[in-house]
This record gives structure tokens, C-alpha cells and sequence, in this order.
């Protein structure tokens, strides 16, 4: 197949406008090794025609990629957990691979996700427990399974499991299962938090967030025992806590500066040093209450640098707190607003796009829904810097001539976003097929003529 062929193909395949007659001929498309692009395969809202087509395909990789699509409903991907493929079956149990934040994956069936924890091949199994898709009830209810390797998964829902749940879990003949529920135990139970500290394999995260006494306390402080996380130790003492905020090790008093019960007078008076890349989202805290207003607040209004960052990742930031953060002269602070909250402030999403063009963070800032679209034309046609140029194909003001002038741009990626766009004049729309850097783009067009899609299946060689 001639690659521009079967670039436009991709791009037909994406199409928003692709009738189901044509979508039916491109899913059933196979021939020596070929199968049909991806993004057909991973359509949202595929019909029942177009799911019996895949299932029955006998392309594996066909199977495996709707079994990893993040755009279809859970049963129908779930109709792929008998499939005689174990790679597809595998990829089901794994789900799938989402790499936008704000996208969000509905879980299998818990009955579905039962029979892929028991399937024959390992591998199935394994996939199962990595995958980041399981719902809670799934995992809490591995707490009894027969496989220690699901039961030491179900530890993840502690605190949904039952008393003798916990019990039995705490008491597994799995010492890997026994440790990982120990370590959820240890934040309320003093005794299990000194078992913990006997281990070399559980010492540290004992430290970090387990009930300690006094006295293990104390003889770890002394030891210099993984002083970092201790210092961040809900449980220590407020004289130890002050010994560790003068600490010579600039990270132990970093962690100090970061405890939640600090008032922002003590906090800031820490000589700590906070990392120009450092996200923030080790502030467990913070993590643990991004839908909490008042631990939203506590950390947003602070000064400290990592507490700002650590709020930013929440969507339920309140306005005022939104409006606040979005004054903070931090570029990580407008990644993280530009990425997560719904309400992200346009300049914001701009500043972003202006420093980073080109990056993730840019990209997710341009497709958040309230990056501007009005006035780019004006502003931006002319631009000397075509990832600006490119911008003013956005405006609902931007005319068919002015699309068609950018669709010959100097600049490829301004070019391919004006061979999408479906106020572009239909000869140069057809011109753009034919050009390998724009087909795909142009492809994708939802003013493409049904004809002409259909010629795009007929040069890229789909059967009728």
C-alpha cells in the first residue's frame, strides 16, 4: 500500500462523518497481514454491525486493538474475555492505554473481570492485575481469592474491606501479602508499625506513614533511619518534627516544611528548597483530599511552593482558589491548571501554549475546551511563528480563504490543521489527499463527500 494511501486511510478512519456503509467495508478490510487502521477499530459509539465485523476478524491485532479502546462501552469490549487469543484476552484484562489526564476509562464487569483472574494463561492474569481500570469493588472484592497475587491487589482497598477481611489479609500465608497489608494496618496500629521497622523491605514506608511510638520514634531520629520519610510522619512528635526541621539534609527539612498541621508562619520560616520541576504530587496529604475543600485551601493559599502545585492537580479547585492559583507566577502551577481543572482561565492556557508550543503540556492546554478560539485569525494569520499560524484556524471567524492560504503555509502542522478543517474549498481538499504530509489530515475532514471517501478506500486497496 502506498504510504499517503494508507495515510489518508488513517485519516478516513477518524472521520467524524464516515457512514456506516463505508466504516462496515473498512473494518472487514484484511489481506496478506493488513488490517484496518486503528482508529476505526477504536470509533466511539461503533454500531452492533460494526462490533460482530471485529469480533469475528481474523486478524488478531484487529481484536486486540478494540479490546484496548478507551472510546468503546465496557460490554462490548468485554465480548472479546472467550476470545481463543490470549494476547487478546490480555490486552482486554489490561485495558486501555490512555495517555490524555482528563480522559476517563469505565471498568469492565466485575463478573468479566472474575473470569479473566481465573483464565488459563498467566499472562491473562497478570495483565489483570496492572491494569489501572479495575473498579474498587473488583479489587476489594480479591481479598479471598485463592492467588496470593490478587489478594496482596485487594490490599489497595483497605479500607473497604471487612474487619475479618483485614484479619485474614494480615495473617496470609503470603509474607508478600502479609507486609503490603500490613503496611495499610501500620497508620493506626503502633504494634504492626514496630513489626514493620524490623523489615529492611517495609522499613521506609513504615516510617512514612505509620502510628510509631515514642520510643521507635526517637531511636530512629537518633539513627538517622530513613530520616526523609519520617519526617513526614503524621504521627511524630512536635519536638522531633522541630529537631528535623533544622536537620542538615536540605530533603528532611524539605519534607518537614510540607506537614499539614504547620501553620504557614512556622512553614515558611524552614529553610527548605523546593525543586523547579517538582509537581508536587508527593504531598500525600494534599493527594488524599483534592476533592476536600478545606485541605484545598490549606494547601492553595499557602506560599510553599509544592503545596500550591500539590492543589493544582485538583478539578474541584472552588473559584476563588482557582483565580488565586492562576496569579501564582509558577509555570508548574499553569501545567498543572492548564491539564486538570475544567475551568482553567483562558490567559492561563495561553501562557502555557506561548512557553511550552510543541510539548504535552501545550498540547493539553490547546485541546482543554476553554483554550480561546475567537480573535485568533486577527491575531495570529500573519504570525511569524507557524505553531501561532496555526492557531487561527480555530476562530469560528476564520473564512474558507483564509484556510485555504494556511493549507499552503510554510509550516507542516499548520497546514495539516487547515486540511481538517471543513470550511476548506472542496479542490483543495481533494489536492490535500494526494499529499503525503496532509493526506491523513485531510482524511479526516468532515466535509470530505462520501465519494470521495470511497475513493480513498478504493486507492488504498479496501475491497468493496
Amino acid at each position: 500500500m502506498v504510504a499517503f494511501h494508507a495515510s489518508a486511510l488513517d485519516g478516513v478512519a477518524r472521520n467524524s462523518a464516515l457512514p456506516t456503509p463505508l466504516l462496515l467495508r473498512l473494518l472487514a478490510f484484511e489481506r496478506d497481514g493488513d488490517r484496518p487502521p486503528r482508529e476505526a477499530l477504536q470509533r466511539a459509539g461503533l454500531p452492533e454491525s460494526a462490533v460482530a465485523l471485529i469480533l469475528a476478524h481474523p486478524n488478531p491485532g484487529s481484536r486486540i486493538d478494540f479490546a484496548m479502546s478507551a472510546r468503546a462501552e465496557p460490554a462490548q469490549r468485554a465480548r472479546v474475555a472467550d476470545d481463543p487469543s490470549p494476547k487478546v484476552r490480555a490486552a482486554l484484562a489490561n485495558g486501555p492505554e490512555v495517555y490524555d489526564p482528563r480522559a476517563k476509562v469505565a471498568p469492565l464487569p466485575d463478573a468479566v473481570c472474575a473470569r479473566l483472574l481465573d483464565d488459563p494463561d498467566p499472562a491473562v492474569r497478570a495483565a489483570l492485575l496492572e491494569s489501572p481500570h479495575l473498579a474498587p469493588s473488583f479489587v476489594a472484592s480479591m481479598a479471598t481469592h485463592h492467588r496470593a497475587a490478587a489478594r496482596r491487589e485487594a490490599v489497595r482497598a483497605w479500607e473497604a474491606l471487612s474487619a475479618g477481611e483485614r484479619s485474614a489479609l494480615l495473617a496470609d500465608p503470603d509474607p508478600e501479602v502479609r507486609r503490603a497489608a500490613a503496611l495499610q494496618e501500620c497508620r493506626r496500629d503502633a504494634h504492626v508499625t514496630a513489626e514493620l521497622l524490623r523489615d529492611p523491605k517495609s522499613a521506609a514506608e513504615a516510617l512514612r506513614r505509620g502510628l510509631l511510638s515514642r520510643a521507635d520514634a526517637e531511636r530512629c531520629v537518633a539513627e538517622r533511619t530513613h530520616l526523609a520519610a519520617l519526617a513526614g510522619n503524621p504521627s511524630l512528635p512536635a519536638d522531633l518534627v522541630e529537631r528535623l526541621a533544622v536537620n542538615p539534609d536540605e530533603d528532611v527539612r524539605l519534607a518537614v516544611s510540607l506537614r499539614p498541621e504547620l501553620d504557614e508562619t512556622r512553614r515558611m520560616g524552614i529553610d527548605f528548597t523546593a525543586g523547579d520541576l517538582d509537581r508536587g504530587d508527593g504531598v500525600r496529604w494534599v493527594r488524599d483530599g483534592l476533592a476536600e475543600p478545606e485541605v484545598l485551601r490549606r494547601a492553595a493559599s499557602s506560599a510553599h511552593p509544592l503545596l500550591q502545585r500539590a492543589a493544582a492537580w485538583s478539578p474541584h479547585l472552588p473559584p476563588d482558589l482557582l483565580r488565586l492559583l492562576a496569579r501564582v507566577e509558577d509555570p508548574v502551577v499553569e501545567n498543572l491548571l492548564g491539564i486538570h481543572h475544567p475551568d482553567a482561565p483562558e490567559e492561563v492556557l495561553m501562557r502555557v501554549f506561548a512557553r511550552l508550543g510543541g510539548t504535552f503540556s501545550a498540547w493539553m492546554a490547546e485541546t482543554h475546551p476553554r483554550f480561546p478560539r475567537e480573535g485568533l485569525a486577527a491575531r495570529y494569520a500573519d504570525h511569524l511563528d507557524g505553531n501561532y499560524r496555526r492557531l487561527a484556524v480555530r476562530d469560528p471567524a476564520a473564512t474558507p480563504e483564509l484556510i485555504e492560504r494556511l493549507s499552503h503555509d510554510p509550516v507542516v502542522w499548520t497546514r495539516q490543521a487547515a486540511a481538517r478543517d471543513p470550511r476548506l474549498r472542496l479542490h483543495r481538499l481533494r489536492e490535500a489527499l494526494l499529499v503525503p504530509e496532509l493526506a491523513s489530515s485531510a482524511g479526516a475532514n468532515p466535509a470530505l463527500p462520501e465519494d470521495e471517501i470511497a475513493a480513498v478506500l478504493d486507492r488504498a486497496g479496501v475491497p468493496a
